[in-house]
């Protein structure tokens, strides 16, 4: 029996393992790489040959079912539509990533397939970390629609939306994807691989590494941002600093409904809701996150997590 050739993404909510991020979209919907998980998804399994269809999967609808909350490469898919019996494709850990199967549930008898070295499960928040360092990683092209500063350096590949403006004295070391009607610089230093959405400002003398930052956000002058997902309309006072490497040199682990978690991470910086403010000097432990509409005071020190309510 061969199965049809249809390829679904079903949903993954909002993915509560990657709060605060998804407190306030759905996980499909969450940008990486200035592009949302679900288009990105949808591209892959056009890639592996598949035809995705946009609706749900009524019962009894037959085809290869990507899971939300999974990233699987083009040709683990392609290997997974050429099964002719019911397969499941998993990632490292035994997480079911994509199935093929005459209707939409997870076929519990038949075969298993690896989904290879870049296929993962979206878990919790540093997982979409991984992912964007996966996608900006592996640029291999430049695209320049908005204005780039002769007096600019970049080394590495730049994606630069239209309006958007790159000042003088910004030094861009790897990979990096900036969005549309942002303002970069003066003198900031932006390390791959980062990608910053819309209408974004990044103030004089800021270093950003490694990280995600969504659209209309401002990072202000004098700050350090590594290895972090920053949320929409966050502000950073002067002087904000993340610390994304502990003295002992372990992964890092952070809360997760009460529960300490390993994120596997030797550099992990901080996780930020939409609408977050923090006061200039503020300090941030590795590992925290803060919830949306939150906020420090001047000269904060940030041990624990920041909570809404």
């Amino acid at each position: 029996m061969t199965l049809p050739m249809n390829a679904f993404i079903l949903d993954a909510g909002s993915c509560e393992g990657c709060h605060p991020l998804t407190c306030t979209r759905s996980l499909g919907s969450f940008p990486v790489a200035n592009r949302p998980l679900r288009e990105l998804q949808a591209e892959q399994l056009t890639r592996g040959g598949l035809e995705v269809i946009a609706c749900t999967p009524p019962p009894g609808t037959a085809g290869i079912f990507l899971a939300g909350n999974a990233w699987v490469g083009a040709d683990a898919l392609a290997r997974l539509a050429a099964c002719p019996v019911p397969t499941v494709l998993q990632d490292e850990h035994g997480h079911a990533l994509a199935w093929s199967n005459v209707t939409p549930e997870l076929p519990h008898t038949g075969k298993t397939l690896s989904g290879g070295g870049d296929g993962f499960a979206i878990l919790h928040a540093w997982d979409l970390l991984k992912l964007n360092e996966h996608i900006v990683g592996a640029l291999d092209h430049d695209e320049i629609r908005g204005v780039l500063s002769a007096h600019a350096n970049v080394e590495g590949h730049l994606l630069l939306g239209e309006g958007s403006r790159v000042l003088p004295g910004v030094f861009i070391e790897g990979n990096v994807v900036i969005g549309k009607n942002c303002k970069i610089g003066p003198n900031c230093y932006l390390r791959g691989s980062t990608s910053i959405g819309d209408g974004c400002h990044i103030g004089q003398s800021v270093e950003i590494k490694n990280t995600i930052i969504l659209a209309k956000s401002a990072i202000g002058h004098l700050s350090y941002c590594g290895d972090s997902v920053i949320g929409e309309k966050v502000n950073w006072g002067a002087g904000t600093v993340v610390a994304n490497l502990r003295h002992d040199g372990k992964t890092h682990r952070s809360q997760v409904a009460g529960v300490l978690v390993d994120t596997g991470r030797r550099k992990f910086g901080t996780i930020m809701g939409d609408h977050v403010h923090t006061g200039i000097h503020t300090t941030i432990y590795p590992g925290r996150k803060f919830w949306p509409e939150t906020s420090t005071r001047p000269g904060t020190i940030v041990e624990q997590d920041v909570l809404s309510g």
